[in-house]
C-alpha cells in the first residue's frame, strides 16, 4: 500500500472538484479536468488503456467525487466498465464508456455479435460505448457497443439527478467482444456494484458530518453556537457514529477485494448493507442539525443527501445485502471470522 501516492490522488481530485464550486452541473469541464489527470481511469490496467494503479487508488478518486457530489461516473466508468474489458481482454475505447447494470441477449450474424435487450446505462446519454455482459448460448461474453442512431436512448434520472438512461437494443452490433474469463458474470458485477456504492455512501455520508459540524459551530442561537446544546451534541454523536461504521466497513472492503481475501464477499456484503442501511439515518440527522436551511436548493446538503437516498437502493439496498450475508455466513465459523482468527 502506497500511502504517499493515495495521498497524492486525493490533493489532485479534490483540487480539481473544489473548483467546480457550487456549481454541481458543470459535469463535462469536471470530467474533462479529471480525464486530462488520467483519473477518469485509474485503477485500470494500463495494457487495457487504463492509467494504472490498484483498486485502493481508484477508491480514493471515488471517495473525493462522492465527498463532492461531484456529477462525473467514476464508478461507471473506471470501477465497471474499465474492470470489465479488462477482465475480458479488451481495451477501453476512446470518449466516455460506461458500463450496464443489466446482461443483454446475443447472437451471431455473419461474423457479427448482435444484441438485443433493454440495458440500464447510467451516463448513457453522454457515452460513446457501453459495455455489457451478454450471455450467447452458455457463454458469458463482454461486449462493447457504440451509442449511435441504431440503439434506442431513453433517458431517466435518479433522486439526485444523476442519468440512469435505459438503452433498447434491437440485433444492435457490438464493436468488440470477447469470452469473459470464469466468474466474471453478473453476479460479479452487481457485487462490484456495491463495493463502489459502498464507498461513495461512506464518502457521502462524512460529507455530511462535515456540514453538520460547521454549520452548528457557526450558527448561533440564544446568543451561543448551536453545538453547545447538549440535544444538537448527541444528535451530532449519533451521526459521527454511523459515518465511522460506514466509512470503516467500506475501507474493509476495499482492502478485502484489493488484496483477493477470501472473505472478500462477506466483507462486501457487510459494507453494503451497512452503508445503505446508514444513508437514511445520517440524512435524516443531517437535515435535522442543518432546519430548514439544508432542503434549500442552494445549499450543498440536498446534493449529498439526495445522492445517499439514491445510491443506498442501487445495487441492491441493505435488506438485499443483508440475506447475501445471511447466506455467506451460513455454517461459518462465525466468531473465529470476526476475531479476524483461523478459520
Amino acid at each position: 500500500m502506497n500511502d504517499d501516492l493515495r495521498a497524492e490522488i486525493r490533493a489532485a481530485v479534490t483540487a480539481i472538484l473544489d473548483g467546480q464550486g457550487e456549481d454541481r452541473t458543470g459535469h463535462k469541464r469536471v470530467w474533462k479536468e479529471l480525464s486530462e489527470g488520467g483519473f477518469h481511469l485509474v485503477g485500470v490496467p494500463e495494457a487495457a488503456g487504463g492509467s494504472g494503479g490498484s483498486l485502493g487508488e481508484l477508491a480514493v478518486v471515488t471517495d473525493v467525487a462522492a465527498f463532492h457530489a461531484a456529477p462525473v461516473p467514476v464508478v461507471e466508468t473506471a470501477f465497471l466498465a474499465g474492470w470489465l474489458l479488462a477482465r475480458a481482454g479488451l481495451s477501453v475505447p476512446g470518449g466516455l464508456v460506461v458500463a450496464s447494470l443489466d446482461e443483454a441477449r446475443g447472437h451471431w450474424q455473419d461474423g457479427v455479435l448482435r444484441l438485443s435487450g433493454r440495458l440500464r446505462v447510467p451516463w448513457a446519454r453522454h457515452a460513446g460505448h457501453v459495455v455489457t455482459m451478454v450471455r450467447h448460448e452458455e457463454e458469458n461474453v463482454v461486449a462493447v457497443i457504440p451509442v449511435n442512431a441504431g440503439v434506442e436512448l431513453v433517458t431517466e434520472d435518479n433522486l439526485a439527478g444523476e442519468p440512469r438512461d435505459v438503452l433498447v437494443l434491437e440485433g444492435a452490433a457490438a464493436d468488440a467482444s470477447a469470452a469473459a474469463p470464469p466468474g466474471l458474470d453478473t453476479s460479479a458485477l452487481l457485487m462490484r456494484g456495491a463495493l463502489a456504492r459502498s464507498v461513495q455512501l461512506a464518502a457521502a455520508a462524512r460529507a455530511v458530518l462535515v456540514s453538520a459540524r460547521h454549520y452548528v459551530t457557526e450558527r448561533e442561537q440564544f446568543g451561543r453556537p448551536l453545538a453547545r446544546f447538549q440535544a444538537v451534541q448527541q444528535h451530532l454523536a449519533a451521526l459521527a457514529a454511523e459515518v465511522t461504521a460506514m466509512q470503516v466497513s467500506a475501507e474493509a472492503a476495499v482492502a478485502a477485494v484489493e488484496h483477493e481475501d477470501a472473505d472478500a464477499e462477506v466483507a462486501v456484503a457487510a459494507a453494503k448493507a451497512t452503508t445503505s442501511a446508514g444513508a437514511r439515518q445520517v440524512a435524516a440527522i443531517g437535515h435535522q442539525l442543518h432546519g430548514a436551511l439544508g432542503y434549500s436548493s442552494e445549499h450543498r446538503l440536498g446534493a449529498v443527501t439526495t445522492r445517499l437516498w439514491a445510491w443506498r437502493d442501487e445495487f441492491g439496498n441493505e435488506s438485499h445485502w443483508q440475506d447475501r450475508l445471511a447466506a455467506a455466513l451460513h455454517d461459518r465459523a462465525w466468531w473465529s471470522l470476526l476475531a479476524g482468527g483461523a478459520r
